[in-house]
């Protein structure tokens, strides 16, 4: 599918079936303002829709130094409540719709991430980040608190005590210590994050892309409810694949020993 040009994301199609989004506002170490809002949540919202060939995504930001330092605050300085609150409903929006895509998306952080930039990174799939970046939820030290989805996404990362500790000191953390808990999948060394992601998100493309989304569906919403009800809900999602053209592809490459041609339908 095509996209529209972005004031605020690059998009980069890596082979057939992986889109590269890269924040990009680097003169703003990424921060995220009103128009990186309405730029994601098209964006999520299109994939959600009509990915087309697209079977995995990968999130990074551009250059060196962060992934995303959090929301604009030079923009939100002296903002009445009213725009506060219409901005953070827009903010709102395309978190909700990053947590609900249906394609992967593999975060890679290339850098320091704080606020609605960890937020982001908590709202992908799983994430790959480079040694040494440092990561925090500082919203307490502003007077606000997390408000895209971090009071929920890092304790199921970390677990309720360790998010706990973090978010209401609000003390930044590295990215060792996020692998060491269980936040980062990956430590990747410098300048590497995005090849590292992109193996992972090409591995991911080259499986059949129905029974991805289908997985990646069972696993979200199943973890949301007791073993009994998610179990069924696995069932739901696994009978639908049985009729696909793709599950008699897989079984029939299998047996004749070839890699399969999925189809996503």
């Amino acid at each position: 599918m095509t996209f529209p040009a972005y004031d605020t994301l690059a998009l980069e199609q890596v082979g057939a079936h992986v889109l590269v989004v890269t924040l990009n506002r680097p003169e703003v170490l990424n921060a995220i303002n009103t128009q990186m809002g309405r730029d994601l949540l098209d964006l999520w919202t299109r994939l959600t829709a009509e990915p087309g060939a697209t079977r995995c995504a990968v999130l990074t930001g551009a250059g060196e130094r962060a992934f995303c330092a959090g929301g604009d605050l030079k923009e939100r300085n002296g903002m009445s409540d009213e725009t506060w609150r219409a901005q953070h409903e827009l903010f709102e929006r395309g978190f909700v719709a990053l947590m609900e895509c249906p394609i992967p998306v593999i975060a890679a952080m290339n850098g320091y991430a704080y606020g609605g930039g960890l937020e982001t990174a908590l709202g992908c799939d799983f994430i790959f980040a480079v040694r040494g970046a440092r990561f925090a939820l500082s919203e307490v030290r502003l007077g606000i608190m997390p408000g895209g989805g971090g009071t929920q996404n890092l304790p199921r990362a970390v677990g309720e005590r360790r998010a706990k500790e973090l978010i209401l000191s609000a003390r930044p953390f590295t990215a060792e210590e996020g692998y060491e808990w269980g936040l980062v999948n990956r430590l990747c060394d410098p300048g590497k994050v995005l090849t590292d992601a992109l193996q992972t998100a090409g591995a991911i493309a080259e499986n059949a892309p129905l029974s991805v989304r289908q997985a990646k569906k069972s696993i979200h919403y199943g973890l949301q409810t007791d073993i009994a009800t998610g179990y069924r809900f696995e069932i739901e999602a696994y009978n639908r694949l049985v009729t696909t053209e793709d599950r008699l592809e897989g079984v029939r490459a299998f047996n004749e020993k070839r890699k399969p041609a999925f189809r996503g339908r």
